[in-house]
């Protein structure tokens, strides 16, 4: 039996540019015929600035596809995308990794470092990519591995370092062109469970108390304490949305 998401779920129209995130009857097919396969079933969803929201769920259930729509690297079969206030479905190619490279973060499950490059180096590239002065690039990198507790690790390599060290000169790559929106895909599942942790403590302080909008992929339900609130997904539909550890104790946003 689906549960009915909670009322907060969806916000009212005056409150609707208060929305980092706004989906509505999102469906998404792949393959053409017989042998069409829907991932996606009309899902709807809200993300406020300022929040983290965790969207948990067996595999296969669409979370993946969901947040690659919401983060514009897949386009909906239908259905309407509305992120930081622009239309995704209407937007071209270009500009839409314009979009991303200037407005989105991504941390993933894997760190995805070049590995012939320093810390600092690899958490300056999405500014060097934007066209940044290289010696400015590397000293805002420098400042915010340095609030990630990495001022000590600028210069080494990713061979150089642990996995939870490896983790926090990720979080500094995605958030050092300071992206209103930030998609972690299982950010937390190739590290122990102090390292995560301390990963996810990282996120919700630089990100969600700058009035970011943070969606977490994860199967780790050992980081639900940092969710404002929690989107369960099943065969393609979010089937409900709780209010999260973090809202209810009051140290949300």
């Amino acid at each position: 039996m689906t549960t009915p998401p909670d009322t907060d779920q969806f916000l009212s129209a005056e409150s609707a540019a208060a929305m980092a995130v706004r989906v509505r009857g999102v469906t998404k097919e792949f393959g053409a015929g017989d042998a069409i396969a829907r991932v996606l079933r009309g899902v709807d969803l809200d993300i406020p600035y300022g929040e983290l929201l965790m969207l948990v769920g067996p595999s296969g259930c669409g979370k993946t596809t969901l947040v690659s729509i919401i983060a514009g690297t897949l386009g909906p079969s239908a259905g309407e995308v509305t992120v930081l206030g622009r239309d995704l479905v209407a937007m071209g190619h270009a500009a839409k990794v314009r979009f991303r490279r200037e407005h989105v973060g991504f941390i993933f499950q894997s760190f995805n470092l070049l590995p012939a490059l320093t810390s600092v180096e690899n958490a300056a590239v999405p500014l060097v990519i934007a066209g940044w002065r290289r010696r400015k690039a590397l000293e805002v990198a420098a400042d915010l591995l340095d609030q990630l507790g990495l001022g000590d690790r600028l210069t080494h390599l990713p061979g150089e370092l642990s996995g939870g060290q490896q983790q926090r000169v990720a979080i500094a790559r995605a958030l050092v062109h300071d992206p209103k929106l930030l998609v972690c895909d299982e950010p937390t599942s190739a590290l122990d469970a102090e390292n995560g942790r301390i990963t996810m403590e990282l996120i919700s302080r630089i990100a969600v108390q700058r009035d970011r909008a943070v969606i977490v992929v994860t199967h780790d339900s050992r980081v639900y304490a940092h969710a404002d609130r929690i989107a369960s997904m099943e065969d393609g539909r979010i089937e409900s949305v709780a209010v999260g550890p973090r809202k209810q104790s009051g140290t949300g946003a």
